[in-house]
Formats: C-alpha cells, structure tokens, sequence
C-alpha cells in the first residue's frame, strides 16, 4: 500500500543487459530488431525535396543551420562564442568579464567577416575589431579611452549573446514562453510545446524546492491557457506539457541513494503528476546518464503503479529513451511491458542521446568492460530507427515521439510507419528542439495528418549555458545533418545516405567494430588499463558485496631489533641475485603481479573495508591504482633502465647502465594502504634493489596480502621483507640500519624531517630519501566558474575519503562577486553527505583512521569553531564509531591557515583584486602538493599555473585520483623532494649509474677504422 507521502521501495533487480557489452553484439541486435531492410532509395527521394528547398529558403540569420554555417563549432570563432555563451552572462564583476572577453574573442580570426551575412555576424565581427584596439592586452595606448573601450566591446558581445540565448530558449518564464509558442502556431499549424524549465541538475535542498516550484507553476499555467481546452477535448497526446528531470528534483538522485530517492524524490514527482493529469496534461521524464538508467526504471514503474490505480484512463505518463544508449531498444520493451501490465499507455520520446562525450569518459576512467554508448555516430542511428521499429510494434501503448532533426530519420520513420500501419498523430509524432530544425520541419509538416512538437527550454539566458553547449556540441558536429545540411557541397544523396551502410557491419566480436579504442586500451600498446567496476550494475557490484561480507581481518606480527637485522641481512645478502637478474625478468614479474591483482579486485575490496574503513567506490579506485603502478613501472623499467650506448670520439665504447643501489626501506601510510604501499615497493623492485616494507601501523593486513601476492608472482623472499611495527620503533630501526641504501616515504611533513636528518646524521654512504608528504592545499575560483561545477569539485576534493588525502582540498580562495552564492550551494550539499558505515553503500563519508585521528579533528574544530565563521557542517546520524561530520569555516586571509587538518575540514577565504596575488599568498604557505583553478578564462588558468609552485595542477575539475602514467603525483617545497610517483622520471631516484668506457684501440689500432678507410 502507497500513502501520499511514501513509495514502497521494491526489492532492486536487472531489469536489463549489461550495460558494457562490445559493440558488435548490440549493433547486430539493433540490425535484427529492424526486420526486413529499408526501402533507402524511397527515404532519399522522400527527403531531398526537403533538403533543396530549404537551402533555397535558408533559415533565418539566429537559426541553428545558419549559426553553424557562419561559426562551426570546429573553428575558432565557433568555439569563441560556445565559451562566451557558456560563461559570460554569469559573470557578475565588470574586470572578469572584460578578461573573459578578451581572453576568448582575442583567440578568434573574425575580421574577414563584412557583416553581410547577418547582423549576428556583423556584430560579433565589431565586437573583435573593438577588442583588438581597446581590450586588456592591445597594442594601444592606456588610459580612459581604453577601459571605456573594454566595457563597450563587453556589452556588445554580451548583447551578441543575448541574442543567440534567445534563439534557443523559448522565455524566460512560463508566461513569455506560451506567449511566443502562441505566435509560432500561428504561423505553423499543429505544433505542440513541451517546456522545459532549464536549469541543471539540484545540488542542494534548495535548489530541489525551486526547481519542484517552477514545475508547479508551469503545469497550472498551461492548464490556465487556452491549451488546457484542447487537454479536455483531444486528450493530453494531443496538448502541450512539461519535461521534467528527476536530477533536479532531487540532489541525490543515485542509485547509491536507493532509499532516499523512493522515500524523498517520489513524494515530490507524485504532486506534479497530480497535477498533470488532474489536467489531463503530458509530462514526461527526461533522461539521465547511463549510471541511473536502471533506477530511472524502477522509478518509473514504481509511479505507472499508483498512476494505474488513481488516474487509470490518463494517457499523458511518459519518459525519454537515449537510442545512443546500447540497451534502448530492451528499456523500451520493459516500458511497453510495465504498460501492458497496469492497461496504461505511456508517451515515450525517443532522443539520439545528450551526454555521449561524458559517458564515453566514464568508461574509460573508471575501467570497464566496454561502452554503454555506441561509438560510431552511424551505429546510433541504427539503433535509434531499430528502437522505433520497437515503439510500432508497441503502438497500441506507447504514444511515439521521434525528436531528430535529420531528414533521412524522418522520412524513413514515415516509411516504417506505413509499413506498420501507424498512424500519423494517432500513434506517433515528430519532435524538434526550439531553435532548430525549423527550415526541415517546415516541409515535413506540409504533410497531411503530420504533428511536431517542440521541445521549448524555459529559463533565464544566463541559465541556458550548459544546455545551449550540449545541444551546440550534439549538432555542431561535422558529421550531425544540422551541420552538413548547411553545406550546399553535400548532396542529397551523401547527406541522406543510410546509416546502414555507413555502419562498420561486423558481426563478430571485432574490436574494428568500436569507433574508438576500448577502456582497456585506453593506453594503446604501452599498457592495459586496470579494471573497475560499475557500482550500479548488480551484476558487477554482487562480488564485491559479497567479498566484504565475508572478509575477516587478521592480526600482523609484530617485528623486533633482532628481526630488523635479520631481514636487512637476508635483503642484503638477496641484493646480488636480484639486481643480476635483467630488468626484462624483474619487469614481468612485476606485470604478473599486476595482472594477478587485477584479478582479485573483489578480495583486496573486501579487504580496504574492512581493514583501512574505506568506501567501496575509494576501494576499487585503489586497487586499480595499484594495478596500474605494477604495470606502469614494469614498462618503465623496460623502457628506461636498459643499458644504453653514448656517442664518443672513435676508437672507445661508452656504456650507461643503471642498476638497484641496494636495500631501500619503503614506508608508506594507512590512507592508501595498498596502492602506495605497492608503487614504492614495485618501483624499488623492478629497478633491482631488494625491499625492507614498513607498512602503517593501522593497515598491516593489507600489506602482507600484497606482499604474498608479490612472492606468487615470482619475487623472492629474500628480495622482500614485510616489517611490521610502530613508526618510532620499527620505522626508525629501519632507517637507521647501515645496510639502508635509500628511503622512500609518504607521510606527514614532520617525519619526513626526521627521517631526513637521521640520513644526514649517518658516517656512512649519503642516503636518496624519496619523500611525499602532506599539503595546504588550494582551490582558486573566479566567477567565471559554473558554481554547480565549482560545488561539486569541492565537496569531492575536501570530503571524499574523509579529507584523508594527501591531495585533498583544504583552502578554498572565491571571488567576493559569488562567494556567497558558492558558499551557500556547498553548505546546502554538505547536508546532503551521508557519514556513515563504510560498508553501506550509501555512505559517502566512513571514519577517520583511528582514535588519535579522531580527538585530533574533533580538537581542530572545536576550535576553528571559536576563531573562524562556521560556514556548514553535515549532521551525522549513524552511530558507526570515529565518524567526523564534514565542516566548513571561513578565514579572513590566505595566511590564517597555519597547518594541515587531515580531515574533513574546509578552509574558506574571499578574494578580490589580483588573482596572481592570491597566488602568490598560496605559495607563501610553503607547500606545493595540489592546486584547483576553476576559471573560463582559458589564459589565467595557464598562467596561474605556471606562477604555482605546485606539483599537481587541475583546471575545472576536482584536486584529487590522480591517474598513474596520467597525472603523475608529487610536490615541492614542504611536500615532497619528488620525483613524481606513477611518472617518467620516478625510477631513476631508485637507481644507481654506471658509465663503463672502453679503449677499443687499445690492442693494435683502430681496426674498424682502418678497415674503412678509402
């Protein structure tokens, strides 16, 4: 039973295939489900009327057809004013957007433009002419005329791009929106609308709450219009409605977030849908990323359910289906089933897909088996027409909605329509986004029976910026129709060709199938990528449940004096045959160990859980991560440690060689327990020295299981030793042994000094230490950042892992202009955090490390909580032991943060004025680990990070997981002596040198000389 205010939560099942399968299976499915082949030559003669005669009635100078011709998204100019528009409207402070300005517009060539073309044309092409002379940085004379200049040039393109808002958002409320989708009908007969109150997906409580408002409204002004008749005569298929995304109405809509969603976001659609069909309107559930597919299902019929109970005879219920998406055509037969199921007939708007570039990157980061998505632009046209042979076959419940702007699709829907026996505005429509395909839809729409509806994004201009770029991208693309249908030198037939026979029709299990390399080749031939796992898939996510349910920590012996100078002995005595043996023997030992590693994802899980406390998701990251060192230095080492030949005059051989320098102590921390523990070990190894291991007191187990699994693959135990033991003692023994040849630490500041004077302090030979330690580390922001960008950086780089990284985010710099507006979106997602059972799920936040970790935090904050301004704090329910919540404080200046909390602590200044100042005063904090930059400004963020003395600098993206071989890791100044661990460069500090020079002609002459001579 359902109350108002609550939805069961159903028991969660695969509903559908596994999202990773190679290309070539899905692509021959989506063949079959089209049945018989396509009349192709009738789909060319159908269109290419179409086409001709809107290239001799072109579009209008703001259409999209027009925009691309004039500015493709592939020049200069084009992608100029994609940067414009995504940035410049939101940028409240008159100095950035002048930089903004010049910093983009001064990248583009526009000159050559008259500003015959149109005045969109005309007026950007001023715009740059007046840049050139007046903008920061123009070979002119300063002064007032300058900066009155600036601010002219900045409000033009600011009008320029206003005016191209306009073009693709409908109004910029409800109201102005039904205004001028009431002028559009008048001019085009049977459009229908469905706004879309734009924006991105909720952050905070707040933002949910505007987002479910402006629903509301929405749905009761269109009831109010004169549209709200038509709903009562014809029925909602045939009325104008809403779009809504699930996204944003709720900030955790995952499916990590199973419970919440059911138990928050569901109440909250229910009084929309309420609403909806009381006025027998349509609304209809946007898509969402591959990741929430199966819970975008579950929540979907979880509402058909009570929809088929409360309002049984309303027919205005529907969703968006991506066809780029490899299980379209099984998402759309679980739909019809669900319908068929509760006698309902669903609307469903079959789309190509808005989120291909981000999936694909999906993919490749978190390793997985294949893609979700189709990588050839043709195979997703396939799919897209095999799913609507699907939405025929299902007519008589499902309302079909084709959204495309290619006339090929068109007609060829018609075709496979007539041949269905569908009727045209009984059992399918066409849809097009406002803005676009207008020229097209002019033809199709000359047909009897045919009805389009457009899909009409509602919004401020300033908030179109993530859509207007998307939707710039989607069909932006040399390869789109929108882009193509522009070029008068594409003829029909090549603009109209069938998709099938642009597809790569393999139907083996080829990988030429793939537009692009797997994510296991992500690295081409110099290594495979590491494995992962896709939380979401039950499938891939089972073996991992299941590995920490049944996973038992057991106890490390404890190691003494005696044993310390038993295991350096035996090390030293190891070093021989282990630094004789070629670098080719050690390297494929390594890659065995890799590869055995990365076969046991789910046991060294199970293992990080429960021993180091951690969340599954920073779990799999790590044993990836430690995949990755083995293999990468295993061909490191290939590469670089071999002997190598140097020029020199004749008659002498001159040899580099490089080999182990001995024993090297290895210590390493407990907030990366595996993965740091194994790159200093493997990097010592593979460069032939033999390896005394100290791991952290707090995570002995998982060291030892890693140091078993290296004996398996082949790496002696005298090459070998793990030494258990606290910091002081064991640590310090080791460090001061004699036999100690080098030292490779990651840890606090603190004990790297005390390493490092032990080593200073020693009569024996000087001692390489190879340090990485801790960071203030910074994230500068300008306001010209997306705050949703901006927010969601944040509270991954200083929350994740319980701040308990080394890279983690702990001074956040952001401009005064939107520092409240960021402050209070990151205090609203703070609360949203669940702290809790690192075993769970749903828990975003497990404990910190141990008991000294804890009363250390709480002790911090305590008194942050005196001396600063608390900003937000997330409130903790579990009971789970060692739990710290979340904060948040602000600072009045750069120069207040005086040490390192390694937690979850968040340091917050205001900044305005110079941005290379602040800088500057970051640098003054004395470490140089990692730095954020979030900036549009594509000229501030390289010469910012040219001015950071920083190890690791990230532009618009989050500070932490650092990639080996990708992002190779490490600092300066109190961070770290580098080199950079998972870099170029990181094997030689392991490695002694060896030059061997050899007189040839040292026996009677230069022979080969002389034998050469003429």
């Amino acid at each position: 039973m359902t109350t108002p205010h609550m939805f069961q939560l159903p028991a969660q099942r695969q509903r559908l295939p596994f999202p990773y399968q190679r290309e070539a299976g899905t692509l021959a499915a989506a063949r079959l489900r089209l049945g018989t082949e396509l009349d192709w030559a009738g789909v060319i003669e159908k269109a290419s009327p179409w086409v001709e005669s809107v290239r001799q009635h072109p579009a209008p100078f703001w259409a999209m057809e027009s925009l691309l011709k004039e500015y493709p998204i592939s020049s200069a100019e084009g992608l100029a004013l994609m940067r414009l528009a995504e940035a410049l409207l939101r940028v409240p402070d008159v100095e950035t957007a002048i930089a903004l300005t010049a910093d983009q517009l001064g990248r583009a060539e526009f000159d050559g433009n008259d500003g015959s073309q149109g005045m969109l044309a005309g007026l950007s092409a001023s715009a740059i002419a007046l840049s050139k002379k007046f903008l920061p940085g123009a070979e002119e004379e300063a002064g007032l005329l300058k900066r009155l200049g600036a601010r002219t040039v900045v409000g033009a393109t600011v009008r320029a791009i206003q005016l191209l808002g306009r073009q693709f958002v409908l109004g910029r409320n409800i109201g102005e929106a039904m205004g001028e989708a009431a002028s559009q009908r008048k001019a085009q007969n049977n459009l229908r609308f469905s706004y879309d109150m734009l924006g991105e997906g909720a952050r905070t409580e707040r933002d949910a709450e505007r987002y479910l408002a402006s629903y509301a409204n929405a749905i009761d002004a269109i009831a109010g219009s004169n549209n709200g008749a038509v709903a009562i005569a014809k029925g909602p298929e045939a009325a104008d409605g809403i779009s809504i995304k699930l996204s944003a109405l709720f900030s955790r809509y995952e499916d990590a977030q199973r419970a919440r969603v059911f138990a928050e976001l569901l109440p909250r659609v229910w009084t929309l849908i309420e609403r909806a069909a009381k006025a027998n309107l349509n609304l209809t559930i946007d898509a969402e990323e591959v990741d929430r597919l199966e819970l975008s299902l579950d929540v979907f019929e979880a509402l058909a359910q009570r929809i088929a109970t409360e309002f049984p005879g309303w027919r205005g219920f529907g969703l968006a289906v991506q066809a780029y998406q490899n299980r379209a055509p099984w998402v759309l037969e679980e739909v019809a089933r669900i319908a068929r199921e509760l006698g309902l007939r669903f609307m469903v708007r079959l789309v190509k897909g808005a989120y291909w570039d981000g999936e694909v990157k999906r993919a490749q980061e978190q390793g997985l088996p294949a893609y979700p998505v189709f990588t050839r632009k043709a195979h997703t046209d396939v799919s897209y027409l095999a799913c609507a042979q699907v939405m025929f076959r299902n007519r008589s419940v499902l309302y079909a909605q084709f959204a495309t702007h290619n006339a090929g699709t068109i007609a060829a829907l018609q075709l496979m329509a007539q041949q269905a026996g569908s009727v045209p505005d009984v059992d399918y429509e066409m849809q097009r986004l406002h803005g676009m395909g207008d020229g097209v839809y002019r033809e199709v729409l000359k047909e009897a029976g045919m009805a389009c509806r457009v899909y009409a994004p509602v919004g401020e201009h300033r908030d179109l910026l993530a859509y207007l770029v998307r939707r710039l991208l989607e069909n932006g693309a040399n390869s789109s129709f929108v882009h193509q249908l522009a070029d008068p030198s594409v003829a029909p037939p090549e603009l109209l060709a069938s998709p099938l026979s642009l597809a790569v029709l393999d139907d083996t299990d080829s990988q030429t199938v793939e537009g692009l390399p797997l994510p296991m080749d992500l690295y081409g031939a110099q290594r495979r990528n590491s494995t992962g796992a896709d939380l979401t898939s039950l499938s891939q996510r089972a073996p991992l449940d299941a590995a920490v349910a049944s996973t038992r920590v057991l106890p490390v012996p404890l190691a003494d004096a005696a044993q310390i100078d038993v295991a350096m002995q035996t090390l030293s005595q190891g070093f021989v045959a282990w630094n004789a043996r070629p670098v080719s023997e050690r390297a494929a030992i390594i890659r065995k160990a890799g590869d055995l590693l990365d076969a046991r994802l789910p046991e060294y899980c199970g293992l990080l859980v429960r021993e180091a406390h951690k969340t599954l998701g920073d779990c799999v990251a790590e044993v990836r991560e430690a995949v990755d060192f083995c293999r990468y230095y295993a061909d490191q080492a290939e590469a670089r440690l071999g002997e190598q030949t140097l020029p020199g005059p004749t008659g002498e051989s001159n040899t580099l060689r490089l080999h182990g320098r001995g024993v090297f102590v290895c210590i390493s921390p407990w907030n990366f327990p595996l993965a740091i523990f194994a790159g200093q070990v493997v990097a010592a190894l593979v460069a032939g020295n033999t390896v005394a291991a100290k791991p952290a007191e707090q995570t002995p187990a998982v060291a030892l299981r890693m140091v078993m699994l290296l004996r398996e693959a082949g790496v002696p135990e005298d090459a070998l030793q793990l030494l258990h033991g606290a910091g002081e003692t064991v640590g310090a023994g080791l460090v001061a042994h004699p036999a100690t040849a080098g030292v490779c630490f990651t840890g606090s500041t603190q004990v790297a000094r005390i390493i490092n004077r032990t080593l200073a302090a020693k009569d024996s030979a000087i001692v390489p230490l190879i340090a990485e330690t801790g960071g203030l580390n910074a994230m500068v922001v300008d306001s010209t950042a997306l705050p949703e960008q901006v927010v969601d950086a944040v509270v991954q780089s200083a929350f994740r892992s319980a701040g308990q990284r080394c890279s983690a985010l702990r001074l956040l710099c952001v401009h005064e202009s939107i520092a409240d507006g960021v402050i209070e979106m990151i205090h609203g997602a703070m609360i949203e955090l669940q702290v809790g059972d690192p075993s769970d799920l749903a828990t975003d936040v497990g404990p910190v490390i141990d008991d000294e970790a804890f009363d250390g935090i709480r002790g911090h904050v305590q008194r942050l909580k005196r001396e600063a301004r608390l900003l937000g704090e997330t409130p903790v329910a579990s009971s789970f032991p060692r739990l710290v919540a979340p904060v948040a404080v602000e600072l009045k200046a750069i120069a207040d943060l005086k040490q390192e909390i390694f937690g979850p602590v968040l340091h917050v200044v205001r900044w305005g004025g110079d941005v290379d100042e602040v800088v500057r005063q970051i640098n003054a904090l004395g470490y140089g680990l990692t730095f954020g930059i979030q900036t549009r400004i594509d000229s501030r963020a390289q010469r910012l990070a040219r001015l950071a003395h920083i190890g690791n600098v990230y532009v618009n993206r989050n500070m932490i997981g650092a990639v080996v071989g990708v992002q190779p890791f490490g600092g300066e100044g109190l961070s770290g002596t580098g080199p950079k661990a998972g870099g170029p460069h990181y094997l030689y500090r392991f490695c002694a040198e060896q030059t061997v020079t050899i007189n040839t002609a040292a026996a009677g002459g230069n022979a080969a000389l002389l034998a050469g001579m003429h």
